[in-house]
């Protein structure tokens, strides 16, 4: 008799159920997921960039602005603490990598070098006879730096993209500075192109009335100020600010923003945390009946006049809004500024026919190797052929179940590990059934050359998937792009097709020869009798 708990088949009928239950909305219409009820599994298989048509865009990252602004932070640093401790210093300024400055007096020279040398440990201080100071991060501090930089800028375009309700978006590192974006179902990436090309480094700085915009780009710029133009011009006339260098509040501070409405005019309302509350707070008490700009990336957003202290944490951006404007100003304050600017070093856009013909060039192949697969086991094999064809079935419905809940992106290379799981899911059933056949040459029994069939062959079976489930790991880990797609589906169909074939087929059989004494018993040409 064989032996088969009514436990495990029960959890085998359940697992089963389960991937129909997951992989049924694919079959159902684009609408008729979204009705279902709320305990219903509605997902569907999300698309890759090559079947559903998208955006593809290669951004770098420039670094050496974040080298460029941790080299003036030094300079910051270093000239704060020189005048705390008075200490005279002349030609303090930055080059490419470094930072340098000769201090006055030679008695100070020691004391220079100690209290610049604390400011961050990575750097290396170096001081000459002179008084020569030059101050450079090491290796190991400028790599860490732009990594970090990179990885932000990575989550930052995340965000940015999230925002946008676009789904399953491909967002990767490439290389050093590189970021791939990959968009399904976007056609029109400009406006994307225009979120991610914005730094959105926000701050509030004072407006300088001593002077007038004009007279200060006529040369006469008044010291610590600076000339900024106006994000939005104001009927159709270009519009320029004279700024105070001084950084009043950043927007680092920013814990919301959202695109609202006052005056029936569109405005962008923020709210800070409580140490930007406590600053923002502080700056408008001392400065009520000042403008006070708010700048973006350099250009002037707003500059009201701070009419009384606002003392809550919140205020409100007004400008010459249009909806869609101040939804994107806000999208770009929530998700974050970036560490560097991104430039677009690559456009592609791939149309929705591509996508169509992929996939119906992946439905042909695999409804040809699943008609090819299912023949050759029922002439092969007989009624044990029907079996592996049942396992197969439920193989294939597993996988678009699994990928469903998932939320895994198929790709064209994803549909070709379907396909080649096809053939390799009823590799472990072959190996099942010639050992079996090989029992029956023997002499055995059916019942124990079934038995001896499934047992001989597992170590071979596992053997053999798990060392092609260590190269789809491997795949998947180091892949990016398409090569991950095929990974997953590859790696998933190991998994199912080791569920179904060794375990679901001897339910099937224990079904059918396991309660009850087999005198005879045929797998293709070979037939098996019981000894008396």
């Amino acid at each position: 008799m064989l032996q088969f708990s009514a436990f495990k088949k029960t959890v085998v009928i359940v697992v089963c159920l389960i991937g129909i239950i997951y992989a049924s909305p694919n079959l159902l219409r684009n609408a008729i997921p979204l009705d279902l009820p709320g305990f219903a599994p509605g997902k569907k298989v999300s698309l890759g960039l090559d079947l559903q048509g998208g955006s593809y865009l290669l951004l770098e990252v420039d670094l050496s602005v974040v080298i460029k602004e941790y080299l003036e932070s030094i300079t910051s640093s270093v000239r704060q603490q020189l005048r705390k401790e008075k200490i005279g210093y002349r030609s303090l300024g930055t080059t490419r990598s470094s930072v340098t400055l000769k201090i006055r007096k030679k008695q100070k020279f020691e004391r220079a070098k100690e209290l610049l040398s604390a400011i961050d440990k990575t750097n290396d201080v170096i001081m000459d006879a002179s008084g020569n100071i030059q101050i450079t991060p090491k290796d190991e501090s400028i790599k860490s730096r732009k990594i970090a930089a990179l990885q932000q800028s990575i989550e930052i375009v995340r965000r940015r993209i999230d925002e946008t309700g676009v789904r399953e978006p491909t967002i990767q590192r490439q290389g050093e500075s590189r970021i791939l974006v990959q968009l399904p179902g976007v056609d029109d990436p400009e406006r994307v192109k225009a979120l991610l090309g914005q730094t959105a480094k926000m701050v509030f700085r004072l407006v300088d009335v001593s002077t007038s915009a004009s007279e200060a780009m006529a040369g006469r710029t008044p010291p610590g100020s600076e000339v900024l133009e106006a994000a939005m011009a104001e009927d159709g006339e270009p519009q320029a600010y004279v700024i105070k260098k001084r950084v009043m509040l950043s927007g680092e501070h920013l814990i919301d923003a959202q695109a609202t409405f006052q005056d029936g005019q569109p405005v962008v309302s923020f709210r800070f945390d409580t140490s930007g509350a406590k600053k923002f707070g502080k700056v408008t008490t001392k400065n009520v009946n000042r403008p006070f700009a708010i700048v973006l990336d350099n250009k002037v957003i707003s500059a009201p006049v701070i009419r009384e202290p606002i003392l809550g944490g919140t205020g409100i951006i007004s400008g010459n809004f249009t909806v869609r404007s101040a939804n994107d100003l806000a999208l770009l304050l929530r998700a974050g500024a970036l560490p560097a600017p991104l430039t677009v070093l690559e456009e592609r856009t791939v149309g929705p026919g591509l996508g169509i013909d992929s996939i119906e060039a992946g439905k042909m192949a695999s409804v040809i190797g699943i008609v090819l697969v299912v023949t050759f086991m029922i002439i092969s094999y007989g009624l044990f052929g029907v079996f592996a064809n049942i396992a197969l079935f439920f193989n294939i419905v597993l996988i678009v179940g699994a990928l469903s809940v998932l939320q895994a992106t198929l790709t064209l290379p994803g549909i070709a590990g379907i396909v080649l799981t096809i053939g390799m899911a009823v590799d472990a059933n072959v190996l099942i059934f010639e050992r079996i056949r090989e029992e029956l040459r023997n002499g055995n029994s059916p019942q124990s050359s079934i038995r001896a069939g499934y047992e001989k062959a597992f170590s071979t079976i596992a053997d053999a998937n798990i060392t092609t489930l260590i190269a789809a790991c491997v795949l998947f880990v180091f892949g990016t792009g398409p090569i991950r797609g095929f990974a997953t589906t590859l790696g998933l169909g190991i998994m199912t097709s080791m569920f179904t074939a060794i375990i679901g087929t001897r339910v099937v059989i224990n079904l059918i020869y396991g309660n009850r004494q087999v005198e005879r018993l045929a797998i293709g040409g070979t037939l098996g009798r019981s000894r008396a």
